[in-house]
């Protein structure tokens, strides 16, 4: 029988719906795979008109999992192109998660960038300070307002050509923007659940999204939480992308950046090469790990 490739848009239950040709399948996986992820791309091979079984996970450019039970991590959506991590002046900034979340997406070799929601509630200095540090690192940052449609138009523009995920801590508007950007989100989850024949499964994890200027969304409500759990201490340091040109450049080969003797890192905190803000919120990571 002829394998067809398929993306996977969803969960449902215990099936995973795989469109191909712009319909919905339900297919079932075979047991030595791996756990599908959201937005793999899959060769599967068709049982009954809308059902299949999905044969072979097709290579990854990436992946984003979070921690699950027994120290195992669980896939929580593949092939995405950016990771935009949204804040906002209320709930207030919280750079340290900001930055877990940076380190993290550095590690995978993932792009991110930055969404200040509630643009229409002015920064203070100290905010407007740290978000130039972030620009000044390379991160893109856009500026939207969900209630008040602002912005909203560049941020379609830089999601059109590729796969993104949206993350932040609850209260900053992850879902006001997610549905600004899909006018017809419920509308097309049922549409999924329908095709299916499982509506009471509704899609509990994460999905994709088509968006209408183009590009895709991979709506996940549980990516808030992907943690430090795979990184090393020597991860979380290259996780900071200024800290990068002064690792090599430690008198040791596994200095902490701490108190170490020949710390190449904490002089240029020191000596404002790199922001003191962002390293003292590293040392705090660093704990927490």
């Amino acid at each position: 029988m002829e394998a067809l490739e398929g993306l996977v848009i969803a969960h449902l239950g215990q099936g995973i719906a795989v469109e191909h040709d712009n319909k919905i399948v339900l297919c079932q996986t075979l047991r030595r795979l791996e756990t599908v992820a959201v937005g793999d791309r899959v060769l599967w091979t068709q049982s009954a008109p809308d059902q299949g079984r999905i044969e072979t996970i097709l290579p990854r450019r990436s992946l984003l999992a979070r921690p699950s039970r027994n120290d195992k991590v669980r896939p929580v959506a593949a092939n995405i192109d950016t990771i935009f991590v949204v804040f906002a002046v209320e709930p207030a900034c919280d750079f340290l998660l900001v930055d877990q979340y940076l380190a993290i997406c550095e590690n995978l070799n993932i792009n991110a960038a930055l969404i200040l929601n509630k643009s229409d509630l002015p920064p203070s200095e100290s905010i407007e300070h740290e978000l130039q540090t972030y620009i000044a690192q390379g991160y893109a940052l856009y500026r939207v307002s969900a209630t008040a449609a602002h912005g909203l138009d560049e941020l379609k523009a830089v999601l059109k050509p590729q796969v993104s995920i949206l993350t932040g801590q609850s209260g900053v508007g992850k879902s006001s923007i997610t549905n600004a950007l899909i006018p017809d989100k419920d509308l097309k989850t049922n549409t999924v659940s329908a095709i299916t024949k499982h509506g009471r499964h509704t899609t509990t994890a994460a999905t994709l999204y088509h968006l209408p200027e183009g590009g895709d969304l991979i709506d996940s409500p549980g990516v808030a939480i992907f943690g430090l759990a795979g990184l090393s201490e020597a991860d979380l340091a290259y996780g900071y992308r200024e800290f990068q040109p002064f690792i090599h450049q430690c008198q040791f080969n596994d200095c902490r950046h701490l108190q170490d003797k020949g710390c190449a890192v904490r002089v240029a905190a020191e000596n404002g090469d790199i922001s003191m803000t962002r390293y003292q919120r590293f040392l705090k990571l660093r704990e927490k790990m």
